[in-house]
């Protein structure tokens, strides 16, 4: 047991940690934003950091965060449904690379032959059914 005393330790009873904590942020305007995160079964979870190294170890040295004690964490987080602290995490997915999105041609059908078991007028049927509708 350690004989020494620190303002900053927390009491046995309690579950959260004591000081304030680096917690990621986003832009949003005027202000910030906090991020909200989810666990690995999909609750979500506000992430702290005891130490701004551990969050650029996580999340990246680019990652704006300010620092918020547990009182202005949970006013914050709390009315958007979010009690769940998650301190240093870890393990994080990979980000999401940026810019356009790439989309695959789909594939075209195989168009029938004449010779084929439909007769070859699967591409005479698309056309009718066309045809019906702009007439009607």
């Amino acid at each position: 047991m350690c004989s020494f005393r620190y303002d900053d330790d927390p009491e046995p009873e309690e579950q959260v940690p004591a000081g304030p904590l680096y917690v990621p942020v986003r832009p949003g305007g005027a202000e910030v934003v906090m991020r909200l995160f989810r666990t690995p079964l999909g609750a979500r979870t506000v992430v702290g950091f005891t130490d701004p190294g551990r969050l650029a170890a996580t999340l990246g040295v680019r990652q704006p965060w300010i620092r918020l004690y547990e009182s202005v964490r949970s006013a914050m987080a709390e009315p958007l449904g979010v009690s769940l602290l998650t301190l240093d995490p870890t393990f994080t997915a990979a980000a999401v690379a940026a810019g356009p999105r790439s989309r695959l041609p789909c594939p075209k059908p195989p168009r029938s032959q004449p010779g084929s078991p439909d007769g070859g007028s699967h591409g005479d049927h698309s056309r009718s059914v066309r045809a019906q509708g702009q007439s009607g």
